[in-house]
């Protein structure tokens, strides 16, 4: 009876929201694979199974409280150590694209960072509500440190910059959220800064080729600078009604690189114009109010930093993948949520969509800012 009436609370307008998002991922992709010239591709299949997958895990999850979970968070967060360790795993590793961040289960690779922005958002949640009360004593300043070390660290190794990038907005986010004090807020933004300044000691030379690039976008022989040369000329080229769905030019030549995931952006913007690229930023724009929301109105502090890391890691992913695809953002790789093929982002994607469902469901009506 109990998980009747927790049903009945479900957010169906963020359910319909998300099959809005992954139709028209599921089309955009279909048009950069050609799927009417050469049939149904296999980057469709997977994208459809991972949906799939993901949409199985969050419905078995809604039957448990998400509290269950934050009980055993230093499992959780074990588990996720672990999931970054077996890119090592001889057999299991896969290098894609010059970095070790994948495993080959067979039918597809997963990447395993995706994974464990899962355990990492739960168990640093747990984390700052255990430390509400002294988050800016020093000796919890360390231990934050301690926290969030591992995880930067082994995603740095693989090397994974852009991933590694997302886990600092989800930190940085949920901190935020959580009041750290302004001051602790502006050492870490001086010491980015800074770091950012000598980032040649941290990164190898191709991450620092994609920087070089960046910073000279008219020298097409820097690596990525064609890709983004290219995509700035596809979403030109759909004006302000596009193409026609289908219908691309450029994608269909392969004159785009990359289009089923860094830029399928362009793919959708070059095929739908203006007003197909403003629709899906709307939509993805509509994601992040409504998670905002459930954050807001959460029963707790653990749910509400839960919801807020989702936000961040959403919010980055945004931002960097549309920024890139026009020039605005160094290319790093990272997928456009629900839009970009990639079976590991969508089934992430989605697990976390079903944990903001879940933290929606037992909420209270009114949320833990009502009395403040």
């Amino acid at each position: 009876m109990e998980n009747r009436s927790l049903f009945r609370n479900i957010d169906f307008g963020l359910i319909l929201l998300i099959l809005l998002l992954v139709g028209v991922g599921m089309l955009a992709i279909a048009s950069a694979t050609r799927v009417m010239e050469d049939g149904i591709s296999r980057e469709v299949k997977v994208q459809a199974f991972a949906f799939f997958i993901g949409a199985v895990i969050v419905i078995v999850s809604l039957m448990l409280d998400y509290n269950a979970v934050g009980s055993i968070h230093w499992v959780v967060y074990g588990l996720s150590i672990v999931m970054l360790l077996l890119v090592y795993v001889p057999g299991l590793g896969a290098p894609r694209g010059g970095a070790l961040s994948w495993i080959d289960l067979g039918v597809m690779d997963l990447q395993t960072s995706e994974v464990a922005k899962i355990g990492f958002i739960i168990s640093f949640a747990k984390f700052l509500e255990n430390h509400e009360e002294d988050l800016n004593h020093p000796k919890t300043l360390l231990k934050i440190g301690a926290f969030v070390a591992p995880f930067l660290f082994l995603i740095y190794k693989q090397p994974d910059f852009g991933t590694m990038l997302v886990f600092v907005s989800i930190i940085g986010g949920m901190l935020l959220v959580a009041k750290w004090d302004w001051r602790y807020i502006g050492t870490a933004l001086g010491l980015g800064i800074i770091g950012g300044m000598n980032a040649g000691r941290f990164l190898d030379e191709y991450q620092m080729n994609r920087l070089f690039a960046f910073l000279e976008p008219e020298n097409l022989l820097l690596p990525g600078n064609y890709h983004v040369n290219a995509s700035k000329t596809t979403i030109g080229a759909g004006m302000m009604t596009g193409r026609g769905l289908f219908e691309g030019i450029y994608h269909k030549g392969d004159w785009l690189p990359v289009q089923e995931t860094d830029f399928i952006f362009a793919v959708w913007c070059e095929e739908t114009g203006f007003v197909g690229g403003a629709i899906i930023i709307g939509l993805l724009l509509l994601l992040l109010m409504n998670l905002m929301k459930i954050a807001y109105q959460a029963k707790d502090k653990f749910g509400t930093y839960i919801v807020t890391g989702i936000v961040f890691m959403f919010l980055f992913q945004i931002f960097e993948n549309i920024g890139m695809t026009m020039g605005l953002m160094p290319v790093t790789g990272i997928t456009l949520p629900f839009i970009s093929y990639g079976g590991s982002s969508m089934i992430t994607n989605t697990i976390m969509i079903g944990i903001a469902l879940n933290v929606h469901m037992r909420r209270k009506k009114q949320g833990m800012f009502s009395n403040r």
